[in-house]
């Protein structure tokens, strides 16, 4: 068995044609084919679902498959940290694949500004995933970590770091009559027009959940699975739409009201994740210690905050 063999065998998964994994590889077909056929001889079990056409791994296969990636991953990170030490570079350097859930992506940014900062030398790769779709990345091995919920749906098996917690608003148009309020329902909510997130996206999960709380039923007039496109929309059309409150900010539209959204009050912990293995990859764990950094920095802010308006209060 040879490194070769398990990144043929991971360009077969990725691709799901014999053809397309040989050229992702720069090798003939046949030549792909049969050091799969010798991975197998030597491992005692058939890997490919065998027919003309590529219809899938065998149980065995798939096991296989799993050790490939993670192979793979960590034979990536070792050439890595070799290479730091080689040419005497004490700065993390290299790539870091980050996938992001729609709906944290503008405090995904501001962990990456931390990241730039601490080691300039780093290129980052930010996707924007749903948390199934990171999950099964992180699985898969083709990214590093990821930044999703960690309190609503499993994450077991995964490191994880908090980030912020997440809470809502809804997003009118600055003459909408709505406008005003200082916080609205989500029962009242339900009654404007909105527009929201898709299904699959567990930020709309999480929206779903709490009208149906407040024993209501939203009237959904437009679905996206992009954040920019809510505000749009919002601008655009007179749709109302539920988005976190920092989005606000993001937008810094000045025809946009958001009101905190109440009864009942949600909140949701937002944090980054990554495979829980050791030794963990050196741009992984710095990955990880910015994130606690970036949350402690933001609580000592908020402590600071909240004592000068303590402060301000008249006696």
């Amino acid at each position: 068995m040879d490194i070769r063999q398990l990144q043929y065998l991971v360009a077969l998964a990725r691709e799901r044609h014999f053809t397309r994994a040989a050229q992702s590889c720069d090798v003939t077909q046949p030549t792909l084919s049969e050091r799969i056929r010798q991975l197998e001889l030597e491992l005692g079990v058939p890997i490919v679902a065998r027919g003309q056409r590529f219809h899938g791994f065998t149980t065995e296969g798939e096991r296989v498959l799993k050790w490939a990636q993670a192979i793979l991953d960590n034979w990536a990170a070792l050439k890595h940290e070799i290479a730091q030490i080689r040419d005497g570079d004490d700065a993390a350097a290299g790539r870091l694949t980050i996938g992001v859930v729609p709906s944290a992506l503008p405090i995904a940014a501001r962990l990456l500004q931390a990241l730039r900062q601490r080691s300039p030398n780093i290129d980052l790769v930010v996707l924007s995933s749903t948390s199934e779709d990171i999950r099964r990345s992180l699985e898969e091995f083709s990214i590093d970590a990821g930044i999703t919920y960690l309190d609503n749906e499993s994450i077991d098996g995964l490191l994880s770091r908090p980030i912020y917690r997440e809470r809502y608003c809804l997003f009118v148009r600055s003459d909408d009559p709505l406008a005003g309020r200082t916080s609205i329902g989500w029962a009242e909510a339900a009654n404007h027009p909105l527009a929201l997130l898709t299904g699959n996206m567990q930020n709309r999960r999480i929206i779903d959940r709490a009208f149906r709380t407040a024993k209501a039923s939203p009237r959904t007039r437009m679905e996206t699975n992009s954040l920019v496109t809510l505000g749009a929309s919002v601008r655009e059309t007179g749709l109302a739409t539920v988005m976190p409150e920092y989005m606000a900010k993001t937008l810094a539209m000045a025809e946009i009201r958001a009101i905190p959204l109440v009864s009942p009050t949600v909140e949701h912990v937002v944090g980054i994740v990554a495979v829980d293995r050791t030794p963990m990859p050196s741009l992984v764990t710095m990955a990880l210690e910015t994130a606690v950094q970036l949350a402690a920095n933001d609580e000592a802010a908020a402590e600071a905050l909240a004592g000068d308006e303590a402060h301000a209060l008249p006696c």
